[in-house]
């Protein structure tokens, strides 16, 4: 049975849209923001030679900078201010949090509510600007190896690209957390999902491009684009799928009064990890052959065969990637869910599983449960990776290598910003509702 949450969000029109004043000023500003994020996408880095960059991308192709390219927005090819993306303040975030599970001191802050999850921002904050500085020194390092593609290679350029790359990156930061704080749902995921967004029209253009040549047969255009629709809707369903334990809390008496008695459910997803594990999975895959391109003439011939092999569409790579893609799927969900805490938390309030002991016993079976789920979970992550990477395998379509991870992303942060403004909408109706019964109450009694 829907609830009533849900029976108002089903009912409401465009006219309480309109009504939102502000969730439209939210809504706008996060548009703006999005707009900004890409603009800085097209200025230039200083000291770089375009022509003599584009001519080294197009060679790097298939690689670790394809992975990077994409959730950068197109950023990397272009060498823009904002190169690096978003992806130092994630990998901060994720050392962070596997930092609070070794470390005594960050567990604690943890535990100590609102003050104790700024100081824990913060610590991400300086991490993303060391993070940030020392992969803004190695691409420096990287592009005066490429030729000519820096204009004045030596110290000034080093020391600039990395004040430049870094500053990007920490604006980036901090536009995330304006939009989380001022506009309307995820800001670093809107900010990846923007520059994902922004290449669909460019890697459709080189299909259908490739279609008129006859390079690509039409038929596999279609096919492919059909899968591309399946996989949403078949995301969008597991995106959804939860697995529901019903919690009771007991009844207690104050006065003559009785309190409590009430039933809930404790929500688990059927995939708590995301979009880290396909990430982290293809980045690791594809570093070998982005090694042996920027050091193609010092390789051994032997090397170069197993590089070969890792290629996207080749049997050992897509091996490989599903099993770090359920690696990573189990590693990421135990950090970010603690089945012992959460049994904790339901004793405090006196809530239990019904026929489960609270306690030790209540942790075992939670985690019991989210291991059983996980499973679907990994399983249904390799599948939408790695359906589009054996088809375009099949038929040379590298433009979709990347479609599973690129739907994961795209249709999570979708669901996840509608879900927003929807409780928005909601909060705006209860607040109408609240006004009219508060005038029908003051009104004079004949």
């Amino acid at each position: 049975m829907a609830s009533a949450a849900e029976q108002l969000a089903a009912n409401f029109n465009f006219s309480a849209f309109s009504k939102a004043t502000e969730l439209k000023n939210r809504i706008a500003f996060t548009l703006l923001a999005l707009v900004v994020a890409r603009l800085g996408t097209y200025v230039p880095m200083p000291g770089i030679d375009a022509s003599a960059l584009a001519a080294q991308i197009q060679q790097q192709q298939g690689g670790l900078l394809d992975v990077f390219n994409l959730l950068a927005g197109g950023a990397i090819e272009r060498m823009a201010i904002f190169a690096l993306g978003i992806m130092p303040y994630i990998s901060s975030s994720i050392i962070i949090q596997l930092m609070t599970t070794v470390s005594p001191t960050l567990e604690q802050l943890k535990k100590e509510g609102e003050s104790g999850r700024k100081q824990i921002n913060q610590y991400t904050r300086y991490g993303t600007v060391m993070l940030a500085a020392i992969q803004a020194y190695a691409i420096a390092m990287g592009l005066e190896q490429w030729g000519t593609v820096v204009i004045t290679p030596g110290f000034a350029f080093r020391f600039s690209t990395v004040i430049t790359l870094t500053g990007g990156t920490v604006f980036l930061m901090w536009l995330g957390e304006q939009i989380t704080a001022r506009g309307v749902g995820n800001g670093i995921s809107l900010i990846i999902m923007a520059g994902i967004v922004a290449r669909i029209p460019i890697m459709m253009i080189q299909v259908f491009e490739q279609a008129r040549t006859g390079a690509i047969n039409p038929i596999t255009v279609i096919v492919m684009l059909l899968l591309i629709g399946s996989l949403i809707g078949f995301v969008v369903f597991m995106e959804r799928a939860q697995r529901r334990l019903l919690v009771q809390y007991p009844k207690r008496q104050q006065g003559n009064r009785v309190f409590g008695g009430e039933s809930s459910h404790l929500p688990l997803k059927i995939n708590v990890a995301g979009v880290i594990p396909p990430i982290f999975a293809s980045s690791l895959l594809l570093l070998p052959m982005t090694v042996a391109n920027f050091n193609a003439a010092n390789i051994p011939g032997w090397l170069q065969n197993i590089v070969v092999l890792l290629g996207h569409g080749q049997p050992l790579f897509i091996i490989l990637y599903a099993a770090m893609i359920v690696f990573f799927c189990f590693f990421y969900t135990a950090i970010v869910f603690n089945p012992e805490e959460t049994a904790e938390n339901l004793k405090k309030y006196g809530g239990f599983i019904p026929g489960i002991r609270p306690g030790k016993r209540t942790a075992e079976y939670i985690d019991y449960v989210l291991t059983r789920i996980t499973v679907v979970g990994a399983g249904y992550l390799a599948l939408v990776c790695l359906v589009p990477e054996i088809i375009g395998g099949m038929y040379g379509v590298q433009q979709f290598a990347f479609g599973g991870t690129s739907v994961l992303i795209v249709v999570s942060v979708t669901m996840d910003t509608v879900a927003q403004i929807q409780s928005h909408l909601i909060a705006q109706q209860y607040e109408g509702l609240i006004k009219k019964a508060r005038l029908k109450g003051a009104r004079p009694q004949r």
